[in-house]
């Protein structure tokens, strides 16, 4: 009897052992909250996320894509940062440019950029400007001209398609109508090809990812007519950039500062963020799951296939671009708000 009450005790100890060893994301579930519909791109890139990255987190938790549309993925960041508990299990999709709003002081936004605590990026975003063919504006030169502005869709005021058309009439001089509350950029799409809107700017890895844009390029039914890297697109040789329409207008100093503050957007591509507040623990294995993920030659394999590009920031480098965006001169902030109509 004594014998038989030794062994179980043991047994009990070295149960209690393994669970005290057992990985915290064991048996769990990892939600990510994505700011766009399903089948946009934003989506895209979280779902192969999703696929992949389980494997690389210990404990192998199941990892879920739950879309949360509206505001150009501000109540994404609302909810990660106010509601999801910083353990590790809530992720956010989150749009690049959301920071803009924190700068010029919108009551809307419920969090402070440089606190998320920074996943990564599987890549970095550079922007473009597309236009119906069949409308006057051929070339940035008829938009700064028209009597007329044309007409673009936008989600919210930190969404590309609103930024974008802002910065050009901040630095060169164009004017545009901008439309918005939209939903998601497919809605934008759906009302450019009913004659409702003219245009749209959206990330150039969105515009060869997905439809209709493939049929939309072969048909000829839009033309880009701008693009925001610092060099020209591979794919869009004959599209100037930002950078050369300002040489072109020559424009001053001052818009130009503005330019390399909202074109930070760019460098923060597609980020990922935890809960404020999330273990250093945490964030480090989370961190290092998505690196392994995005580095993993099956994933980049996907992706291709899937038409997605992989250039990643890591996590590290975000939360240092998060600290320097949104610490800024009052002189700027004042440009950025008169840009985005506050």
């Amino acid at each position: 009897m004594k014998k038989l009450f030794c062994t179980l005790f043991f047994f009990l100890l070295w149960s209690a052992h393994l669970q005290a060893q057992a990985p915290f994301f064991q048996g769990k579930t990892i939600s990510i909250f994505v700011g766009t519909k399903a089948g946009d791109v934003y989506d895209l890139y979280a779902r192969l996320l999703a696929q992949h990255m389980p494997k690389h987190i210990p404990g192998n938790p199941n990892i879920i894509v739950q879309n949360m549309p509206g505001a150009a993925s501000l109540i994404v960041a609302n909810h990660v940062y106010n509601v999801a508990k910083p353990d590790g299990l809530t992720i956010g999709a989150i749009y690049p440019a959301l920071y803009f709003d924190q700068l010029i002081g919108r009551k809307e936004i419920k969090f402070d950029w440089a606190k998320f605590a920074w996943i990564g990026s599987p890549v970095t975003s550079n922007h473009l400007l597309y236009m119906r063919a069949d409308t006057p504006y051929k070339t940035m030169a008829d938009v700064r001209k028209a009597s007329e502005p044309p007409k673009c869709g936008a989600t919210g005021t930190t969404s590309t398609a609103y930024w974008v058309p802002k910065l050009l009439e901040e630095v060169i001089g164009t004017k545009f109508n901008i439309v918005m509350g939209y939903q998601a950029g497919q809605d934008i799409d759906l009302a450019v090809e009913r004659g409702e809107m003219q245009c749209r700017a959206f990330t150039i890895t969105a515009f060869f990812a997905r439809e209709p844009f493939t049929t939309w390029r072969k048909t000829g039914f839009v033309r880009v007519l701008a693009q925001t890297g610092r060099k020209r697109d591979r794919r869009l040789p004959d599209v100037p950039t930002i950078h050369e329409f300002m040489d072109q207008y020559k424009t001053p100093e001052s818009a130009r500062r503005l330019a390399t503050l909202v074109l930070a957007a760019g460098d923060f591509g597609r980020p990922y963020v935890l809960p404020p507040g999330t273990p250093g623990d945490t964030v480090k294995i989370i961190r290092q799951a998505f690196s392994k993920t995005i580095n993993d030659p099956e994933v980049k394999a996907d992706a291709e296939k899937k038409k997605l590009e992989i250039d990643p920031t890591s996590g590290e480098e975000l939360e240092t671009l998060a600290k320097e965006v949104t610490t800024q001169t009052p002189e700027i902030i004042e440009r950025m708000r008169k840009m985005l109509g506050k």
